[in-house]
């Protein structure tokens, strides 16, 4: 029997403050989606299509020549997206910064490696999997390559820049969720896991093994427990970090001198998170994740 669901995003959300993650999978409050947002959506359809070209023809001009389309794709899917940018000069200049970063980024990549040389075997892959305690993982994968040996390399696209020592763990722990999943669905272990920073172009691998996946296992079950208790208790203590700047709940967060909006009190029934993260998830949200205003944009922002 499936207990509840969990993605890494959302797991992420609860560690860096289970308040946030109340009032993305509770309340489900809408949030405005972020420029970096939504520049990191562009630039995954980008990487993603690319391949869809013969190898000989993925290129830089033609990765470059498939931003303006993919930025219309958008707009059509999302209208409420062109508010992004002001009206006028000023608003028209951001836009045009704002286009020279996706394309300095998808620029970057090719730094990084040479598309022409590989043949994914799974793009924007859609996973899940129940744990034997019930708990379902889900998630997208970036790009899944898979060698001749049958070895595994699970890649992810970052738009940010890579980060310092001390947080590297923190992460990797997108990527371990992502292995963990595959792992059980597929029993074997993936041998790389491969973050690919287009915000400064370094490449973060760590080559995990059985332990480091029952370890990430074992973590994302305590997570669950917590955030099980967290809804018993209706106790979501907020945590001050350096992401509240760029946070959307602020002024309802008691850390600001804000109030949260209130929980359902007596007998009125509270979905558990299983039922909702479904539908809360912007990891979730169908082919293609958008960047809808209802849901966020797809997380590929990195900030």
């Amino acid at each position: 029997m499936v207990v509840g669901s969990l993605s890494p995003s959302r797991a992420g959300d609860f560690m860096t403050c289970p308040l946030l993650y109340r009032f993305r999978v509770i309340d489900r409050i809408p949030e405005r989606p972020s420029a970096a947002a939504v520049r990191g959506t562009l630039v995954h359809a980008v990487l993603e299509r690319l391949f869809d070209l013969p190898a000989g023809a993925r290129t830089p001009a033609a990765a470059l020549e498939m931003l303006g389309p993919e930025w219309e794709r958008l707009l059509e899917a999302e209208p409420g997206l062109a508010e992004l940018f002001e009206e006028g000069d000023a608003g028209e200049a951001e836009r045009a910064e704002w286009l020279a970063q996706a394309r300095r980024m998808v620029e970057r990549y090719f730094t990084l490696e040479d598309p022409r040389r590989l043949e994914p075997a799974e793009r924007e892959l859609f996973v899940e999997a129940v744990l034997e305690s019930g708990l379902k993982l889900r998630g997208y994968i970036d790009r899944v390559d898979v060698a001749p040996s049958g070895d595994v390399r699970i890649v992810d696209y970052k738009t940010g820049t890579a980060p310092r020592a001390d947080f590297e763990a923190r992460a990797l722990f997108q990527m371990k969720f992502y292995a963990l999943v595959l792992w059980r669905l597929r029993g074997r272990v993936p041998r790389l896991l491969q973050l690919m920073y287009l915000g400064n172009g370094e490449i973060l691998r760590y080559e995990p093994d059985e332990a480091d996946l029952r370890a990430t296992q074992r973590k994302v079950e305590a997570l669950w427990q917590a955030i099980r208790r967290a809804m018993d208790t209706g106790e979501w203590r907020a945590r001050a970090g350096r992401l509240c700047d760029w946070c959307d709940h602020k002024e309802r967060c008691p850390e600001f001198g804000g109030t949260p909006p209130p929980l359902p009190v007596g007998p009125v029934h509270r979905p558990s998170p299983a039922d909702l993260e479904g539908s809360a998830d912007p990891a979730g949200a169908g082919p293609g994740r958008g960047a809808g205003l209802g849901g966020g944009a797809r997380e590929h922002d990195d900030l």
